[in-house]
């Protein structure tokens, strides 16, 4: 089973009065795997624009987007079709040595996953290590698998999701002090917590479809065949927090399983609705669209993002 889905991520920057622009960089293209196909992209800029595409460090796609002249409204549009085929194993089927924590890496991961295994935000008086061992030693298994489905869970269960404007992200000190954050927030709280019991996590942006937000018309559904297995996106869906926006989540290198997501903020593992578009050590080097504008201080009226996510028939 396939599961295809139309995606349009709209972005819109508003001016008070005429402004230039430099270069912003945008990151809606995923890259096509095993799991997950691109059949179709467009990208849309007003005003017009000089557009080039380029690969970063980790192997993402980013558009070089330059606007030609001034405007009080800088627009960008991304589309794309996708098809994401989930996996037929259990996505936490680990090699025998990577069962239980602690394990090792072998060396040859260890020099690829250097720098998704450093912590890079600091802890000082030892509160996250000490958050991150009680889910080692609250008299539960120690099974690899176990521990990151607790984490995963209690950041979803005990943290207050907070839709938040401002840039950026907060550390993960100050998310376990306001017990509260945004999908980043918790995605960079649980990588830097999986670091320190020596797993190696990833930051991904991209995208959650949500059942309940797709409004666009249904599509018929394929006859089932005799003995198949119900379909389990027909089921009546369980809400989804995050929707409507880019999300974030992360990666885990798990021995004999690879790179398996987590999104703490809904307590998911490896579903087939998280729409992966980029990755990256840190949130900072993902950002869906970054750049920059030049004119007088009070020009900036404010920004709007929206995405729209609709499942299609394969």
């Amino acid at each position: 089973m396939t599961f295809r889905y139309d995606v349009t991520h709209t972005t819109v920057y508003r001016y008070n009065k005429p402004v230039s622009f430099g270069q912003h960089r945008v990151m809606f293209r995923p890259r096509d795997s095993h799991d997950l196909r691109v059949l179709a992209t467009d990208l849309q800029v007003s005003p017009e624009s000089d557009i080039r595409l380029i690969q970063d460090p980790h192997s993402n796609s980013i558009a070089l987007v330059q606007p030609r002249g001034e405007a009080t409204e800088l627009r960008i549009v991304c589309q794309l079709t996708i098809e994401i085929v989930p996996a037929t194993d259990d996505p936490l089927a680990l090699e025998p040595a990577a069962e239980y924590l602690p394990f090792a890496y072998s060396v040859q991961d260890r020099l690829d996953l250097e720098h998704y295994l450093r912590p890079h935000h600091d802890d000082p008086d030892g509160k996250l290590i000490k958050w991150a061992h009680q889910f080692l030693h609250d008299g539960e298994s120690t099974r690899t698998r176990d521990v990151l489905a607790r984490m995963n869970a209690h950041i979803a269960t005990t943290l207050r999701y907070a839709a938040r404007d401002d840039e950026g992200t907060q550390t993960p000190l100050e998310t376990l002090e306001l017990g509260s954050g945004t999908c980043r927030d918790f995605a960079l709280l649980m990588m830097e917590a999986l670091r320190r019991l020596g797993i190696a996590a990833r930051f991904v942006s991209g995208y959650l479809y949500d059942a309940a937000l797709d409004t666009a018309p249904a599509e018929p559904a394929p006859a089932a065949e005799a003995g198949a297995e119900p379909d389990a996106a027909a089921a009546p869906p369980a809400p989804v927090t995050g929707a409507g926006a880019t999300h974030a989540w992360l990666h885990a290198y798990l021995p004999g399983a690879g790179w398996v997501a987590f999104d703490p903020t809904n307590n998911l593992v490896g579903t087939q609705h998280l729409i992966r578009v980029g990755v990256a050590r840190d949130p900072a080097l993902a950002v869906p669209v970054s750049g920059t504008w030049f004119g007088e201080a009070d020009a900036y009226e404010g920004l709007e993002a929206s995405v729209v996510v609709h499942r299609v028939a394969p």
